[in-house]
């Protein structure tokens, strides 16, 4: 039996049953025909941040930020290589605190850049301060993902 795994469609935040050896393959969204793996980091709002962190069982790493913090500017390009090279395994996306205070009181954000992985609406690891695309591959390897 082929396992399955959800998958939350970054355009109309659907969730998408998706065989596991097919994750890294792309494919559409059922509902709406958008690739599920599109080539950028997802920008998340207060309302798509449960959808993708509470229904996806694929890990989601989220950039809490600010568009007036240097250090998550300077972070920005190193976070959207990462995610190249981490697609099919790891959605990567951003959340403005500004925009949306409300998962970022909830998680208690209390410096930023602050990144929090999930996996099925847990929180699995978190890292405060800047890191470079090498370092933020190494830290999701030092948190068992493959």
């Amino acid at each position: 039996m082929t396992d399955i795994k959800h998958l939350v469609c970054p355009h109309c935040h659907k969730t998408n049953r998706v065989p596991a050896d097919k994750l890294s393959a792309g494919g559409n969204c059922g509902a709406c025909k958008q690739p599920l793996w599109p080539g950028n980091v997802l920008e998340l709002t207060g309302q798509s941040f449960a959808a993708h962190t509470g229904r996806s069982d694929v890990p989601v790493l989220v950039d809490f930020w600010a568009s007036w913090c240097g250090p998550c500017k300077a972070m920005a390009p190193q976070f959207e290589q990462a995610s190249k090279e981490w697609r099919g395994k790891v959605r990567f996306a951003k959340l403005n605190t500004e925009q949306a205070p409300g998962p970022s009181g909830q998680f208690g954000i209390r410096s930023i850049p602050t990144m929090i992985l999930f996996q099925n609406g847990r929180e699995i690891a978190r890292q405060s301060g800047a890191m470079n695309q090498a370092q933020i591959s190494q830290w999701l390897q030092s948190q068992g993902v493959r």
